[in-house]
């Protein structure tokens, strides 16, 4: 059952790889239809496809295994945000893959601040580092389309075959423990410094769980807290 959003909100989501973002934005844009979701990825890659001026850009950082300057990605959020119209308070969107620094917060703040559109509010989702990494251990994809499977709590219907092409599953390269523990030492050592940026100015709550099940009605929970206070 959707629910209308009385107040706007500017959304950005939190959480380590594997934590589950892309289920929790999934279930967000479901619960509240008048979000906007706004992935950094997707818009690189329409970029890229278009092969606009920015996309050849992007697209010889990737070829060369680097990442994209902090000012080029704050320039295509903005950019999105601007042709979309959403660059008014009235505006609800949430950011999905963008900031992952404090450089990116800053810049994306001061893009942001002279429309008066900041974020209104940063959640991060808290799930045990063991949790995690036993979800890599047992996740299988079927790599065309990008299904994700889940040995535990979604597996295929046949073992190993994808449900809807019978096509065989496979395991990501960097879906092992050992290299998933590197991505997550990453990801606090980034995190922390954004984290804390967030948290001096009001805006940081932590959702904590051991399954996206438990999550997610604390997430909703929060959101309908923060649109009938502010």
């Amino acid at each position: 059952m959707s629910t209308q959003l009385m107040k706007p909100v500017r959304l950005l989501i939190l959480g380590a790889p594997g934590s589950g973002k892309g289920t929790q934005t999934a279930r967000l844009l479901t619960k509240f239809p008048q979000l906007n979701s706004i992935s950094s990825g997707d818009l690189l890659r329409q970029q890229i496809q278009k092969k606009t001026p920015l996309g050849s850009l992007a697209a010889s950082y990737i070829f060369e295994g680097k990442l994209l300057p902090d000012e080029v990605v704050t320039r295509l959020i903005k950019g999105h945000l601007q042709q979309a119209g959403w660059l008014s308070r009235e505006a609800t969107w949430l950011l999905d893959g963008f900031p992952r620094t404090l450089e990116q917060g800053k810049m994306l703040r001061a893009a942001l601040s002279k429309y008066d559109t900041g974020l209104t509010l940063v959640v991060e989702l808290d799930v045990p580092e063991s949790v995690i990494l036993e979800r890599i251990e047992n996740r299988y994809v079927h790599v065309p389309s990008g299904r994700v499977y889940n040995l535990q709590y979604k597996p295929p219907k046949i073992p190993g075959i994808d449900d809807i092409t019978g096509e065989p599953l496979s395991k990501r390269p960097d879906d092992t423990a050992e290299v998933f523990k590197r991505r997550l030492d990453e990801y606090h050592r980034t995190a922390s410094p954004l984290k804390e940026f967030y948290a001096q100015r009001g805006l940081l709550e932590t959702v904590s769980g051991d399954t996206s099940d438990i999550i997610t009605p604390k997430l909703f929970e929060l959101i309908e807290k923060h649109r009938s206070e502010h």
